[in-house]
């Protein structure tokens, strides 16, 4: 550790033995091993592709070759120091996780028939791997585990962000599930009745949906779905074990975690649906069950009679399932209630909420990752109507004098919202009361470059790799970096570092990340990795929308993001650094120890 003096290195390494609770020799060790670019596998090394040309026709995956990292100059605006490479030194290495979309496929409240009403309008409302979600979401947390080493520096992860979309339908057993995959534990992925699927992919009047039992009375068998008997039983049968993140995790809000399917408000009747014994499997049956009593044209008899029909199941295509409470609609207040509930390891203690946040009803927060990188947790989501969205004028405010106090810190500003510069674009407003401001994306976009401070804003919502530059006049800017999802192909996360050249240049390395599983399923696969490997295969084969898209093109993948630096980075010590890493590399040995113990019980 060069930058510390052995007094000082000493004094590091046995505070964080002792707070991380490892062996002082053995932390010692890891520190005293000179950082090298970490052997794990990320898409540097291997890329997961489809395997032949053949569009909409159903096609397997394979390994396809890595892809190197590609210079950015846009916001540099010049050719970088080629001899920055030997000079460079991690900053802060980062994970970012987006749209995981962790759901309850059997859940009442989801309206799956408007898929067979116009598939590519309600493109998502239903998908054949919708009841995998937790196997691929403990896959990619198994992914992120594996890369807390940088594969470019070697430097030890000190957080992950998440930027919303976390639980797909609202309901408080898809935000237990989702905190449980990211903190560690076992989720069964069920709800109703134990180990029987109760959902439009078993009934064949829902003519919309993959049936894996019989895909020949759906769409899906004309594109060559494979017939999996077997599977749906199989998926709400068996426990999903997440070895969870290594480091501490930070959440904001997305448009699913607000209203319903991310678009719509939920009232009283929605709420008390969620956790009843009926089901809408045809189109008939949700605009008349349901629809029909939400209109805001229908007279209290129509309502009434609607929810008559509805809890009595006298309309085709309403079926029986078994209620569960579990199922219950949280409020918005809960949604950062239940993140305070979740354990102080890997923390922190409310993953960027606070209990003030509850108190207030504030959505939004800023935190601290290391020394150096200032975090701010925006909540851009629109509380009325719709899936975009925007920033609203208390909010915008507010950023700007937090903005204002880490530029006088000199703190890299970082900034997470869970939509991105092109759906920044709501303004539906309450009907009723008052309305503040809402800002939309030029103007966030104006605001953001008027702070140095800022070197990059993470975001998700369109499920779509995509880097953006966003440019001063008089030269500089920021990066925009939006990462896919869990839920549609490529099922793809990130890795960023932050990274100082040491010649008055930044680079912010992108690296996409798939999730732990094979490329190829395997027929019969039944297995926790197995079905992971089998969503992505699904996935893949999306025949509404193209799926290859939302990979983005290789200038929004692996990627090396060049700025000029906010502020002189040589007031950041090397000793700081080395501190700061003595406490994550003590937090990654005692999450090793930890898994490891486990292992062996």
């Amino acid at each position: 550790m060069p930058g510390l003096s052995r007094r000082a290195f000493l004094a590091a390494v046995g505070a964080s033995a002792v707070a991380w609770a490892v062996p002082t020799r053995m932390l010692g060790r890891a520190l005293a091993s000179p950082a090298a670019p970490a052997d794990v596998v990320t898409t540097l090394t291997q890329t997961i592709r489809l395997a032949a040309p053949h569009y909409r026709k159903y096609r397997t995956l394979a390994i396809g070759p890595g892809e190197p990292y590609e210079p950015r100059l846009d916001v540099l605006g010049r050719a970088p120091d080629a001899a920055r490479v030997a000079r460079r030194r991690s900053l802060a290495y980062l994970g970012h996780m987006t749209d995981i979309h962790m759901i309850d496929a059997q859940s009442p409240t989801r309206i799956e028939p408007l898929a067979g009403q116009s598939p590519t309008m309600w493109a998502g409302v239903e998908r054949p791997q919708d009841s995998m979600t937790a196997h691929v979401t403990s896959a990619m947390v198994d992914a992120m585990s594996q890369a807390r080493l940088s594969p470019i520096t070697g430097a030890p992860m000190s957080a992950v962000v998440v930027t919303g979309d976390s639980a797909d339908m609202h309901s408080e057993l898809e935000l237990s599930w989702y905190i449980t995959a990211l903190d560690g534990g076992e989720i069964l992925p069920n709800s109703g009745a134990p180990g029987v699927y109760e959902g439009v992919q078993a009934w064949p009047e829902a003519t919309y949906a993959w049936h894996p039992d019989d895909p020949g009375i759906d769409p899906y068998g004309a594109y060559g779905f494979p017939r999996i008997p077997g599977l749906l039983d199989a998926v709400v049968s068996s426990p999903v074990q997440s070895v969870g993140l290594p480091v501490p995790w930070f959440a904001v809000y997305g448009n699913h975690d607000t209203l319903l399917l991310g678009t719509f408000g939920i009232d009283s009747q929605t709420r008390a649906r969620a956790v009843g014994d009926r089901k809408a499997a045809t189109w008939e049956a949700l605009a008349s069950g349901w629809l029909g009593g939400l209109a805001a044209t229908g007279s209290l008899a129509q309502r009434a009679g609607n929810t008559l029909t509805s809890t009595f199941g006298s309309q085709p295509g309403m079926r029986s399932v078994t209620p569960d409470p579990a199922r219950k609609l949280f409020e918005q207040r809960e949604f950062m209630a239940a993140h305070l509930r979740s354990p102080a390891v890997p923390g922190p203690v409310g993953h960027g909420f606070t209990p003030a946040n509850v108190e207030t009803g504030q959505t939004w927060w800023t935190a601290d990752v290391g020394a150096n990188v200032r975090l701010f947790g925006l909540d851009t989501c629109n509380q009325i109507a719709g899936p975009d969205g925007a920033v609203p004028a208390e909010q915008f405010e507010w950023l700007k004098q937090q903005l204002a106090v880490a530029e006088r810190d000199r703190k890299l500003s970082v900034v997470l919202s869970h939509h991105n510069s092109t759906t920044l674009e709501n303004g539906a407003v309450p009907a009723i009361g008052p309305a503040q401001r809402l800002y939309h994306a030029e103007e966030f976009v104006s605001m953001l470059l008027s702070f140095r401070t800022v070197v990059a804003w993470i975001n998700g919502h369109t499920h779509i790799n995509t880097i953006t530059p966003h440019q001063r006049a008089s030269g500089g800017g920021f990066w925009e970096v939006t990462a896919a999802s869990c839920i549609d192909f490529p099922q793809q996360q990130q890795l960023v570092e932050l990274v100082d050249n040491r010649d008055g240049t930044l680079s912010i390395f992108t690296t996409t990340l798939d999730h732990a599983s094979a490329a190829t399923w395997t027929d019969g696969d039944f297995s926790q990795a197995g079905l992971a490997s089998l969503s992505r295969q699904l996935a893949a084969n999306d025949w509404v929308e193209n799926p290859a898209m939302r990979l983005g093109s290789p200038l929004d993948r692996n990627c090396e993001l060049l700025i000029e630096a906010p502020f002189d980075l040589s007031t950041i010590s090397d000793a700081d650094l080395e501190a700061a890493r003595a406490t994550d590399v003590a937090r990654l040995l005692a999450y090793g120890r930890g898994h490891a113990e486990a292992g062996s019980a």
